[in-house]
């Protein structure tokens, strides 16, 4: 297939806002690739059509693509080529590697018509904003496969790689996808957690009895065993195996042959009460002083079985027969309002960050916020992503200070909500000053636009009516808790999940 097969095909599915047409042209694309027969074009095209590379890394930033040659006058370029190109791109080191980079940068763009080196813009720069996020490529997958969307969702929750599972689905159908299985050592999406403004909404969500778990302000963790070989990731499936070697011997002295499970690191101190979030997100960001300690609420795996179908109640039962409880997080069983409210009173008391409710037969819904599972914390924040920031005056000249903040919308792209400065320390200040300008994509002498990547924690007194912002609500009171560059902008909150908690006030 033609690369600018890929290129229109983006640029039809940027210029259309129905989910139900998005899907049909991104199924169209993908017949194609499937009528080439070859497994790493479909890889590569489903990638490109998700706006992301095959490749994770391939040494090139827009400092790169700052000067181009002139475009080619037609289309030449096959997706296989394209994805050679890129993948020799990443292979480049060595002496004098920054001048080869160049020159294959050079090779490639010029003999790419100017529709496809604006998709070779975007896809190198991060900067694709299409809408085909995974949801939407998994639906077209389906449809291009002729299979239900349910079973390539799963496939792809498993997995991981949804390059993969484009590729097994238009290869081998249905019976491919469901042959594929949990495999110990490669991280699935976490399960998340819906929210609640008080223990008594959760539990009448959830249903009782359910489990009411403490929320530990910690890392997210999963922790993978195979035999000897441990391997730890992190809710954004990076691997910090390598940072948490602590974490390493505690999971392999467990008396298990394989194992996969689900829980939070933190930093405590003397007595055993949880550090601030900074000093365990520093502690795992970096191999620095200072042990992490794990604690596990749920198991995906052991010693051959899957356990993530299974309910909840069994999966705790199994969880408990294997692991110390020093190693387990606290949880109490709620069958009433009243013991919900103690579990989470309790929680607090000990210095954790609130508590999640969880139903007693729910499945572990890899990858999903599930219904199953709500949190409960004592005040409200968001997790959202930074659009933009303004240069700051006075004390703060030479700082970005004042944040555009935004939230997911349906379509894969972010509503912005309003505005802060407040809660920045200055040392917050002069990191993200850094962090931004790494991102950004346009500035001037007022602002700095910057790729939608980095998210964080917001706390604020409420959600209002607002006719100045594009998603009709803003949050009052807003301000800075803190950076979760353990979060990709993926699982940043919904402009839904804004809106449901303005309703929420409104309806008290």
């Amino acid at each position: 297939m033609l690369f600018a097969g890929i290129a229109a095909t983006s640029a039809a599915v940027t210029a259309t806002s129905g989910r139900k047409a998005k899907v049909e042209l991104l199924a169209g694309a993908l017949r194609e690739l499937a009528a080439g027969g070859d497994p790493v074009e479909i890889a590569a095209g489903a990638a490109y059509l998700s706006g992301e590379l095959r490749q994770r890394q391939i040494g090139v930033g827009w400092a790169g693509l700052r000067e181009l040659p002139p475009p080619a006058e037609s289309a030449t370029l096959d997706v296989r080529a394209v994805d050679a190109a890129l993948e020799s791109m990443g292979l480049i080191s060595g002496q004098g590697s920054q001048a080869r980079r160049r020159a294959a940068v050079g090779a490639l763009f010029g003999a790419a018509t100017a529709d496809e080196q604006r998709l070779l813009t975007a896809l190198i720069g991060g900067e694709l904003r299409q809408g085909a996020q995974a949801g939407l490529l998994a639906d077209a997958v389906a449809l291009a496969a002729g299979v239900p969307a349910a079973v390539v969702r799963r496939a792809l929750l498993l997995s991981g790689d949804l390059k993969a599972v484009a590729a097994t689905a238009l290869a081998e159908g249905e019976a491919g996808l469901s042959a594929l299985r949990l495999s110990v050592g490669t991280a699935l999406a976490p399960m998340l957690a819906q929210s609640a403004p008080d223990p008594e909404q959760a539990l009448a969500a959830t249903g009782a009895p359910a489990a009411v778990d403490a929320k530990l302000d910690g890392i997210r963790i999963q922790a993978h065993r195979d035999g000897d070989e441990v391997a730890v990731f992190s809710r954004s499936l990076d691997d910090i195996t390598a940072r948490v070697p602590e974490i390493v011997a505690a999971v392999r002295a467990l008396p298990v042959r394989a194992v996969v499970l689900d829980g939070e690191a933190i930093a405590v101190d003397e007595r055993g009460r949880p550090r601030p979030f900074q000093e365990t997100s520093g502690r795992a960001a970096q191999r620095a002083s200072g042990a992490l300690t794990s604690y596990f609420f749920d198991l995906l795996h052991l010693d051959g079985t899957d356990w993530i179908d299974e309910p909840g109640t069994a999966r705790w039962a199994a969880l408990d027969a294997m692991l110390p409880a020093a190693m387990r997080v606290e949880r109490t069983l709620a069958e009433t309002p009243e013991q919900a409210r103690q579990a989470f009173a309790a929680a607090l008391a000990a210095g954790h960050e609130g508590v999640v409710v969880k139903a007693a037969q729910a499945a572990y819904e890899v990858g999903r916020r599930g219904a199953g599972w709500v949190k409960v914390k004592p005040r409200h924040t968001l997790d959202l992503v930074i659009l933009a920031a303004e240069w700051g005056n006075g004390r703060r000249r030479g700082w970005l200070s004042n944040l555009h903040l935004g939230a997911r919308d349906p379509n894969g792209g972010f509503v912005m909500l309003g505005k802060t400065f407040k809660g920045l320390t200055d040392a917050m200040l002069a990191w993200q000053t850094e962090r931004l300008l790494e991102l950004a994509v346009e500035r001037d002498d007022f602002q700095v636009t910057v790729r939608p990547e980095l998210v964080v924690e917001i706390a604020f007194d409420g959600v209002q009516r607002s006719t100045r912002y594009p998603g009709g609500v803003t949050l009052r009171f807003a301000r800075v808790l803190g950076y979760r560059e353990d979060k990709s902008a993926a699982e940043a909150d919904t402009l839904d999940a804004v809106r449901a908690l303005g309703a929420a006030e409104a309806d008290a």
